[in-house]
C-alpha cells in the first residue's frame, strides 16, 4: 500500500508505515547528520545514507537530452498519474511483488513549482553490488551468470514491465552472485510482446557499444538468451 502525505512543499508518497518528511529528501539534511555513507554519479548524484540501521539511496530526477541542458530538473505537471517518481515507485512495488530483484521502494516526493515540479525518490541501497560495465571492465563472467541475467530480465518481462533504458549500467551483480535490475524512471507496464525484443536489442547495443572496454564476446549474448528463453 502506498500512502500519500501533503507537505508545505509538495507531496510525499511512502510504501511502508514509516513517516517521511521533506527533510528526508534533501541531501543537506543527511550531510548535517553525518549520515551520508557514499554517492554515485549518473545523470545526477545518488546519495547513499544511513537511517535507523538501514542504508538508503536518495536520487533527484534530472532531464536528459537537449531539454536537460535548458531545464535541468523541472518537469511539467500533467496530472498525478504522470508524475515521474510516483510512476517509478509503483513500478518498483509491482516488480517486487512479482519477485524481480529490484531496489526496495521506500518513498518519493514532488516539490511544486509554478506549472511544474521537481522530484526525488528513496529506495533501499543494494549492498555490495557492481553494474555490468564496471564488473566486466576487469572480470569475465561465467556462462551461468549470463544465464541468470537472462532469467531476471525474463521475470521482469513476465510481470509486464517495459524497461525503456535497459543497458549494462542498469544491471547489477552483488557479492552473492544475485542479479539486480535498477533505474525504472519512465518505465511502465505494457501488454503484448513486441517491446520485449526491443528491450533485448537495446541491451545488446549497450554491450556492443562498450565492447572495447569490457571483457565480453558475442557468444556471451547467446548464454544470456538461453537463460531468457529457457
Amino acid at each position: 500500500m502506498i500512502k500519500q502525505t501533503r507537505t508545505s512543499k509538495g507531496i510525499i508518497w511512502s510504501v511502508n508505515s514509516e513517516s517521511w518528511d521533506d527533510k528526508h529528501f534533501e541531501p543537506s539534511y543527511w550531510q548535517s547528520k553525518n549520515k551520508v555513507i557514499g554517492s554515485a554519479k549518473g545523470r545526477g548524484t545518488t546519495w547513499f545514507v544511513e537511517h535507523e540501521n538501514q542504508q538508503l539511496a536518495l536520487r533527484h530526477y534530472y532531464r536528459g537530452g537537449f531539454f536537460g541542458k535548458l531545464i535541468q530538473n523541472t518537469f511539467l505537471y500533467t496530472g498525478e498519474k504522470n508524475l515521474r517518481p510516483l510512476k517509478e515507485l509503483k513500478t518498483l512495488h509491482h516488480l517486487a511483488r512479482y519477485g524481480v530483484n529490484v531496489p526496495e521502494p521506500i518513498g518519493a516526493r514532488i516539490v511544486k513549482q509554478s506549472i511544474g515540479y521537481t522530484c526525488d525518490i528513496l529506495t533501499k541501497k543494494i549492498q555490495n553490488a557492481q553494474d555490468l560495465s564496471k564488473l566486466l571492465s576487469s572480470n569475465e563472467l561465467p556462462e551461468s551468470m549470463y544465464s541468470r541475467i537472462g532469467q531476471e530480465i525474463r521475470k521482469m518481462h513476465d510481470s509486464g514491465v517495459n524497461h525503456t533504458d535497459l543497458n549494462i549500467h542498469n544491471i547489477l551483480v552483488d557479492s552473492t552472485a544475485k542479479v539486480w535490475i535498477i533505474d525504472f524512471d519512465k518505465c511502465s507496464q505494457r501488454e503484448g510482446d513486441s517491446w520485449k525484443s526491443d528491450n533485448l536489442k537495446r541491451l545488446l547495443r549497450s554491450f556492443n557499444k562498450e565492447q572495447t572496454a569490457i571483457r565480453w564476446t558475442t557468444s556471451n549474448w547467446q548464454h544470456l538468451l538461453n537463460g531468457y528463453y529457457n
